[in-house]
Formats: structure tokens, sequence, C-alpha cells
């Protein structure tokens, strides 16, 4: 996620210009997880050194989730994210409840796509279905926003006939 005090700093820069309609959509719940192989692969972004996990949350920590969630908001964010999204619906539940006015996206990352990929492309699952499921799970869980490497593909699919969720 973001560093502690960084949405603070972003928010004032932004008042001090006298942009103060633009909106902050803080990184507050990145967990370390392995769903990011994917994309770090194909941007060969791979860390050559060190370790992104120490601006990282422990997947298994739930409460800190809570805490960086409030911090940014306190700082001055006006929505948070959770990232990656479908490991972590149970994360994104529990923030709705806790903070019902605040919007919350969630970010479907790339090793979450490519499995779906990979089990369509091997006759095992139908990846239209699937996909739709997938992101209807992370609406419901609650998030208002959703970053999916499916956009397009969803959106198509919506003006297809799949609002009326034929899966």
């Amino acid at each position: 996620g973001m560093m502690d005090g960084m949405v603070g700093a972003i928010r004032s820069a932004l008042d001090e210009n006298r942009l103060t309609d633009t909106g902050i959509l803080s990184y507050s719940v990145k967990y370390a997880s392995s769903f990011y192989g994917p994309f770090r692969d194909a941007a060969a972004c791979a860390p050559k050194f060190g370790d992104r996990r120490t601006h990282q949350m422990d997947p298994g920590n739930v409460r800190e989730a809570f805490a960086e969630a409030e911090l940014d908001i306190a700082e001055g964010a006006d929505a948070i994210m959770v990232k990656p999204a479908l490991s972590y619906l149970d994360v994104i539940a529990r923030l709705r409840t806790r903070f019902e006015s605040i919007p919350i996206a969630a970010y479907q990352v790339s090793g979450e796509y490519s499995m779906i990929k990979a089990a369509a492309a091997n006759g095992w699952i139908d990846e239209r279905k699937v996909a739709m499921e997938s992101l209807l799970s992370i609406k419901r869980a609650g998030a208002d926003t959703i970053i999916t490497y499916y956009a397009l593909d969803a959106a198509r699919w919506l003006a297809e006939g799949m609002a009326n969720h034929e899966y």
C-alpha cells in the first residue's frame, strides 16, 4: 500500500495548488501476494534486489487493513483500494461494513486474470461465465469499483446480455 503519511502529503500538495476537487484513491490495502507474478514477469519489473513486501501487508492480517484504511481516510483519501481482490473478498466485505460511505475499489490483478485465462485455454472452464462470476463476487463483497484486465470483455459481455446473470 501507500506509505504512512503519503495520502496526507498528496492532499496537502493538491490543496495548496487549488486542486481541492481532485480525488485521491489510496492503495490502502495492498497485500503481499503471489498473484502479482504474471504482471511483474510481463513487465520485467520483478525486484532485482530487496523486497516490495515492506510496503505490502501480511496476507494473514486483517487488522492492518482497518488501520491503514482508517489512516488514509483521516489523511484525506476519497476512496480506498484492496489489491488483489478475489483472495481478499472477506477484507472487502469487512471494510464495506466498517466504512459505509467511503468508495472501495478492488483490483483483480494479473494472476487472478491469468488463472481464468489458463483454465479456459485448457478447456476446463467457460471463460466468460467464470470471469463474470468472479467480477460479480467482488461487487457482492462490497466493491464500488473493480479494476480488471477483463474490463473490455466484461463490457462487451454485458452488452450482449450477460446482465441477466446467465451463468
